[in-house]
């Protein structure tokens, strides 16, 4: 359950980096110090504001996207005709400078901050297995995200939009889609997944700070690349590999190698298999 645990919430964050890249074809660096962001956005509203927790959710939710929304029209939408190493080294300065910017005293400050649990921690066995309530609420808040997403980008006209993209951009402009409105509306929805993530990692792991999302936004960037990044079931299935993983290096092997085995994994499968576990070849238009 704890490989499940950590895999779920590396899930919330994989779903960014694929969504993004599936649309304007960006490795979003920035996207786990978004989740960062949310998980601070989380610890202001219990610890200062005591909001409920699904007011909690949303507050992170909403406030990840926001950020996501004003960066992609800042840093990126300038840089989206530029060559691909231009968007990519601005996406690594954008996220040193949240790193750094929201480490300074004035914003959330350079320290380690112990995370409020909302409620306190229930253990229960089901079916011989140890189950606690936390890893209730991540499998549940998981689960109704990826049943959002999933009705978001099948069953809604923005969904049609974000998969006409994904195809062709300048196809899909001609057809009358609104390119410009679509990448914003993905950037914050995957950011609005990886705030819901910083909840559920601040509730799971009670400790955060404002570089604690460096690790685990490579974990889920190598996750989405595991599964085959562009593809929202494939960022699911390498998050959970990933987690699971992780979580057995550390049970039978040692802590030590939990990073190294990991990334290890990674390279097996792309040797194996470059596309991913479940991404496809694309074909580049010249």
């Amino acid at each position: 359950m704890n490989g499940l645990q950590l895999g779920f919430v590396y899930a919330l964050i994989a779903l960014g980096y694929t969504m993004v890249y599936g649309i304007v074809r960006l490795i979003n660096f920035a996207h786990g110090d978004i989740f960062m962001v949310g998980a601070f956005l989380a610890f202001y509203s219990i610890e200062k504001l005591h909001l409920p927790l699904p007011a909690v959710f949303a507050l992170a939710a909403g406030g990840a996207a926001f950020l996501a929304v004003v960066i992609e029209r800042v840093a990126y939408r300038p840089l989206r005709n530029a060559p691909k190493i231009a968007a990519l080294i601005t996406a690594i300065g954008v996220s040193l400078f949240l790193e750094y910017f929201t480490a300074l005293h004035q914003v959330f400050g350079p320290n380690y901050y112990a995370f409020p649990r909302p409620f306190q921690v229930v253990s229960r066995e089901v079916g011989g297995i140890t189950v606690t309530n936390i890893q209730w609420i991540i499998l549940l808040a998981t689960l109704a995200s990826l049943g959002a997403l999933q009705y978001v980008v099948y069953r809604t006209k923005v969904g049609r939009g974000m998969r006409a993209v994904s195809h062709d951009h300048v196809t899909a402009g001609l057809m009358g889609v609104n390119v410009d409105a679509v990448i914003a509306f993905t950037f914050g929805l995957g950011a609005a997944l990886a705030g819901v993530g910083g909840v559920l990692y601040g509730i799971a792991y009670p400790q955060i700070n404002t570089f604690m999302g460096v690790m685990p936004g490579l974990k889920a960037f190598t996750a989405a690349v595991l599964g085959g990044i562009g593809s929202i079931p494939g960022a699911v299935l390498g998050a959970l590999i990933m987690g699971l993983t992780e979580t057995m290096t550390t049970a039978y092997l040692s802590s030590i190698y939990r990073d190294g085995i990991a990334f290890v994994l990674l390279i097996a499968v792309l040797l194996w298999k470059p596309t991913g576990i479940l991404g496809k070849a694309r074909t580049e238009k010249v």
